[in-house]
């Protein structure tokens, strides 16, 4: 089984432009928001028509396009043209530093070049190599997650881990294993109503919704959601400092701290920390418009006479509530995640023998969803910022 935003970034080379899906209406509409130019690519990841792990599919796909539109320059005249594209995707949301590396490797990979073919090239070959490595990474990502999860899992996540996600899954199913998944709305954008929750269905995995301020209720309660008691609390991290601390979609925090009250592990999961944040106060964290958070997906929820908000997009969870860090080379105490650079990067080739499995699933639990239930409607459209909401 695969899930629509497996790939929901597109580089469409014969008519020269990137589509992109529109994560702020899926799954409502499925819409793709075609960019012509890096520049428009960088937007959409500003305006979150992706997220996650969608700006750094789409840096990749940036800085592809940015080459081919370079091919007939002078090699001066291209490589500033990839420099200058390279500064707009890399810097298109402060706090997601997935575009900065994956561009920083790409821009490294023409230093050299001394012809503009040479450079073109060489930037075509990195950017299908980053794209490549990351997603093969995120899968020894799940598996060392898995690693720290019992047999059947009941997990709960906050907001879209996007690749994470799926290399969870997909080590789960080559281990034999079933997880089932308890995940937060995440508003203001719903990104884990709308696209965790389904996304996960997609996968046939089952899943139990609740609104954000449940977290810790669900933590608490002996009864649990779902079937039973929650194991972990599991979520992706936009960045992991040197010290251990978490930057994730506003709302971690919470749960975090609700997690360490009631005895219950938090498991972090990012393919490496970042060497540039040697502690959480060194990572920018993006204020967004504060009139989001006065309106839900395009229609206002807030009273008229509500004026103020405030919207942090990320918070930071110091490392004394985080459990563990899983990377794509094993897992750390949060304190010395940065023997992550250390570390075999082939010590999770192998899944070890899976535990054994224990089933919960009865008849009264439904089927999982065919991945092609999906809207009638695909449209395409030139990129523009008036669609209503979007995901973090």
């Amino acid at each position: 089984m695969t899930a629509t935003l497996e790939n929901s970034v597109v580089l469409d080379e014969n008519a020269g432009v990137v589509r992109i899906l529109d994560r702020r209406v899926f799954p409502a509409r499925i819409e793709w928001v075609t960019a012509e130019t890096p520049d428009a690519v960088a937007a959409a990841i500003r305006d979150m028509v992706t997220q996650s792990s969608g700006p750094l599919y789409a840096a990749t796909a940036g800085m592809t396009l940015a080459a081919l539109q370079a091919r007939d320059l002078p090699l001066r005249d291209a490589r500033t043209a990839l420099g200058v594209a390279g500064r707009t995707l890399a810097t298109a949301r402060p706090t997601n530093a997935h575009p900065r590396d994956a561009v920083a490797t790409i821009l490294a990979a023409g230093r050299d070049a001394d012809t503009t073919t040479e450079l073109v090239t060489a930037t075509l070959d990195s950017a299908r190599t980053v794209d490549r490595d990351y997603r093969e990474a995120a899968l020894r990502l799940g598996r060392a997650t898995l690693s720290l999860l019992p047999a059947a899992p009941r997990i709960l996540t906050h907001c879209w881990a996007d690749a994470y996600l799926f290399g969870l899954v997909a080590a789960a199913a080559e281990a034999g294993r079933e997880i089932e998944w308890i995940a937060t709305e995440t508003r203001p954008y719903l990104q884990g109503a709308r696209l965790t929750a389904h996304s996960l269905r997609e996968l046939g995995q089952q899943v139990t919704l609740i609104t954000d301020g449940m977290g810790a209720a669900a933590l608490s309660s002996p009864r649990g959601v779902g079937t039973g008691p929650i194991d972990a609390v599991v979520t992706a991290a936009d960045r992991v400092s040197l010290d251990g601390s978490v930057v994730n979609k506003v709302g971690t925090l919470a749960l975090a701290a609700a997690a360490s009250a009631f005895d219950v592990p938090y498991y972090a999961m990012v393919e490496a920390p970042d060497r540039a944040a040697p502690t959480g106060a060194d990572v920018v964290i993006e204020d967004r418009d504060p009139a989001e958070v006065l309106d839900v997906l395009g229609h206002r929820s807030a009273s008229p006479l509500v004026t103020d908000a405030w919207y942090p997009a990320f918070d930071v969870t110091p490392a004394r509530l985080v459990t563990r860090i899983a990377t794509s080379r094993g897992t750390f105490e949060p304190a010395r995640v940065a023997d992550h650079f250390a570390a075999d990067p082939e010590a999770l080739a192998e899944i070890p023998s899976a535990p054994p499995l224990r089933r919960r699933r009865t008849p009264a639990v439904p089927v999982p969803v065919n991945a092609s239930t999906q809207p009638d409607t695909v449209a395409f459209h030139p990129f523009s910022n008036d669609s209503s909401g979007g995901p973090e």
